[in-house]
């Protein structure tokens, strides 16, 4: 078999990667447009050419950037842009190693999601009483170990030696530019980078099998994992053998976020809340979206109020903001609410329970306070300010399948 980096040379794979990630949502025209210029004039070729001369890619910059939902850091890497445009072609090839990883992990697979994830868990699960055991790992992508990494990758890799020395490079290089200076760390597989979830799904790829095989309910989407069991003793025994694992291979669970789930009680997961065949948003993810809301709201309220802005100026570029978050981001990284909730959920009380929040904070940016009087900004007023609900949309969207 041919490998990757050789492939990566041919511009006929190139416009097959556009018109994947185009099919897929991942531009909107403009980008695509970019990335047809890019192909085009063949700019992928000097990168590609260093690679197949056995160069190593740039020095990466690591970036310190807010997790979801929280003021909490969090590192993520970049290469140049030519750089990491190449690794996202790589990653589309990684494919070809698809087939070998497990299928109860459903992260960044070709043909298996989240969606599938929830799917399943909910059709298998159903309303038989089950207990459930679920955990976060803790920054994984940085903290996979690059010694017990580069064995498994190898065998993988068997067919594909030149591939296997590019990522040993690259993985062995502990430097990263931070703010302007080269540093040294242990940056695991560098999350941000478009090769990192590829990687990231073959480090755990024993732990999924080893469930698997035994005919065990559980599911991994990243770093995060949750599996069943019948009784109490069975879902020890299996907490035992992951936590084993886990230490195997050097990491650690988030002790906030685990949780054991007993039979008859809605599990989470993914920010889906599953109970029988009810799936809504999970009340932690509600908690996320209502601290953002109040956050964002008592900011532009204080802004406007400083600047003496008209509050209706104010309550759109809430509306706007919100509206990004919820329906519209053209950015393929933001999953937005509909895109990640509304195909799959068939609850409302979540959305309801937000979109009731939000209008509270919009009428709160107007008034600065907190009372009956705010309902005189009526909800047809808050609708020409561009507040969209999101049970309306998602009722549309229901109709629109």
């Amino acid at each position: 078999m041919e490998s990757v980096i050789n492939v990566l040379s041919d511009r006929q794979v190139w416009e097959e990667f556009l018109a994947y990630r185009l099919l897929k949502g991942r531009f909107n025209w403009h980008e695509f447009d970019e990335a047809d210029t890019y192909v085009a004039e063949e700019r992928y070729l000097d990168v590609v050419q260093r690679l197949q001369h056995g160069e190593p890619l740039s020095i990466p910059t690591r970036h310190m950037v807010n997790k979801m939902g929280s003021s909490r850091k969090r590192a993520v890497y970049s290469f140049p842009t030519d750089e990491m445009t190449v690794l996202k072609a790589m990653a589309f090839l990684l494919y070809r190693y698809d087939s070998q990883l497990a299928p109860n992990c459903y992260s960044f697979r070709r043909g298996l999601t989240a969606h599938d994830a929830i799917r399943h868990l909910v059709k298998v699960v159903g309303d038989t009483p089950t207990w459930a055991y679920k955990l976060d790992i803790h920054d994984y992508f940085n903290s996979i170990s690059i010694p017990l990494l580069l064995p498994i990758l190898k065998a993988l890799m068997a067919d594909d030696e030149q591939l296997y020395r590019f990522f040993e490079r690259m993985l062995t290089d502990g430097r990263a530019l931070s703010d302007g200076h080269i540093v040294s760390e242990q940056h695991g597989v560098m999350a941000g980078t478009p090769t990192s979830p590829f990687l990231a799904n073959v480090y755990l790829s024993e732990i999924d099998r080893h469930f698997a095989d035994r005919g065990v309910l559980y599911a991994r989407y990243s770093d995060d994992i949750i599996l069943f069991a019948p009784d109490r003793q069975t879902l020890d025994s299996h907490i035992d053998a992951l936590s084993s694992f886990l230490a195997k291979y050097r990491l650690k669970a988030n002790p906030d976020k685990l949780r054991i789930y007993s039979p008859g009680e809605p599990f989470d997961f993914l920010g889906f809340k599953c109970k029988g065949r009810c799936i809504d948003i999970a009340d932690a993810t509600r908690q996320k979206m209502k601290d953002r809301i109040r956050r964002k709201a008592r900011s532009l309220q204080r802004w406007h109020g400083k600047n003496d802005i008209a509050p209706e100026k104010a309550m759109k570029a809430l509306t706007r903001y919100f509206n990004t978050k919820f329906f519209e981001a053209d950015d393929d990284a933001m999953l937005t609410w509909s895109r990640w909730f509304f195909p799959i959920i068939n609850q409302t009380e979540g959305l309801r329970e937000i979109d009731r929040y939000l209008q509270q904070y919009l009428r709160f940016v107007a008034t600065g306070r907190h009372n009956k009087a705010n309902y005189r900004i009526g909800y047809a007023q808050l609708k020409e300010l561009g507040y969209r609900s999101l049970v309306h949309e998602f009722y549309k969207t229901k109709k629109q399948l």
